[in-house]
């Protein structure tokens, strides 16, 4: 797809705009791992969590066997959040294609289905950066969090800044249940870059 045509693609689809925290996240509909299609206003009421993915990424690898991301999809889950994994990967970049994901589903034991965003025009939409990049809408619809998983940037939750490891969006995912704004809302991702057509 050229640069052209993938703006073309994303002036045409007036549901999406920028991922703004405060602001109604951008609407999207995208294909499972079996094509089955998956759209995120028919969560409306749910508190959802999307993860950029990268099955290949060794920040992503490190997060689903060692890090933060190891069971929290898992206990997000057991209190009613709904997560969804996305892979912006273009055809041909590292971690792209439904086998590869397919397989990193059975690896890291995912709770959680992964989406393809092929053409890269959700992940541009919400400015995803970085795998894994961490995005929590709440039960309204409204963007409460955007940024890292956690505040180790090893992706190992071995080096956390400020000496205490943090999982910011278990801490967001409990500001929201107890009915607290979301503290803190927003923090810089870490990680691989998303590997986008262009």
């Amino acid at each position: 797809m050229t640069r052209t045509l993938c703006l073309l693609t994303l002036l045409s689809l007036p549901a999406l705009a920028d991922a703004t925290v405060g602001k109604p996240a951008p609407d999207f509909t995208l294909k499972d791992l079996d094509g089955k299609e998956v759209k995120l206003a028919s969560f409306k009421g749910k508190t959802v969590v999307l993860e950029w993915f990268n099955p290949e990424c060794p920040f992503v690898k490190n997060s689903h066997t060692r890090g933060s991301l190891v069971d929290t999809a898992k206990r997000a889950q057991q209190k009613g959040v709904v997560w969804l994994a996305i892979n912006s990967g273009a055809p041909g970049k590292q971690g792209a294609g439904a086998d590869k994901n397919r397989e990193a589903v059975k690896t890291f034991a995912l709770p959680h289905p992964v989406l393809l965003d092929e053409s890269g025009v959700i992940g541009k939409a919400y400015g995803a950066t970085n795998t894994p990049n961490m995005y929590v809408i709440d039960g309204k619809g409204t963007l409460v969090y955007r940024g890292a998983i956690d505040n180790s940037p090893d992706g190992e939750g071995q080096s956390p800044q400020g000496g205490k490891l943090v999982n910011h969006v278990e801490v967001a995912l409990e500001d929201l249940a107890a009915g607290r704004a979301v503290k803190l809302s927003e923090t810089r991702p870490y990680g691989c870059g998303v590997k986008y057509a262009n």
